[in-house]
C-alpha cells in the first residue's frame, strides 16, 4: 500500500521560510512524478510545484515562482518543498502527490496517490 507522509509545516510570520518533506512508503519512488498542491479554506485546490522522476524538470505555479523550490532525493524516497519569503496568501493545507505517468502534470486529477496534508499558516 502506498503511504505518503508530509512533515515540516507550522505557523510562521510573513517573510519566514519552511521546508516541507514528503516521505513515500510503498512506491518505486524513482518511477513517479511528484508534486505539491495546496488548498485554502473555501478555495479550490491549487497547483504549487512538480518535478520529473529524475528531478531535472520542474514546474511552479505562478504565485510561488521565485520563492518555492521543489526537489527530490530518490535514495531517501523523499520530495521536498522549500518555501521562502512566505506570504499570508500561502496559508493552506499542503499535500504531496505521486503520479505514475511519465510526463509532469499540473493537473491534480493526473496524480494517483496523495498524502494526508499538512497545515501551513502564515501571519502578517
Amino acid at each position: 500500500q502506498v503511504d505518503l507522509v508530509e512533515s515540516g509545516g507550522g505557523a510562521v510570520q510573513a517573510g519566514d521560510s519552511l521546508r516541507l518533506s514528503c516521505v513515500d512508503s510503498g512506491l518505486m519512488f524513482s518511477s513517479y512524478v511528484m508534486g505539491w498542491f495546496r488548498q485554502a479554506p473555501g478555495k479550490e485546490r491549487e497547483f504549487v510545484a512538480a518535478l520529473s522522476r529524475d528531478g531535472t524538470i520542474t514546474y511552479y505555479g505562478d504565485s510561488v515562482k521565485g520563492r518555492f523550490t521543489i526537489s527530490r532525493d530518490n535514495s531517501k524516497n523523499t520530495v521536498y518543498l522549500q518555501m521562502n519569503n512566505l506570504k499570508p496568501e500561502d496559508t493552506a493545507v499542503y499535500q504531496c502527490a505521486a503520479d505514475r505517468s511519465y510526463a509532469v502534470s499540473l493537473n491534480a486529477h493526473a496524480y494517483d496517490y496523495w498524502g494526508q496534508g499538512i497545515q501551513v499558516t502564515v501571519s502578517s
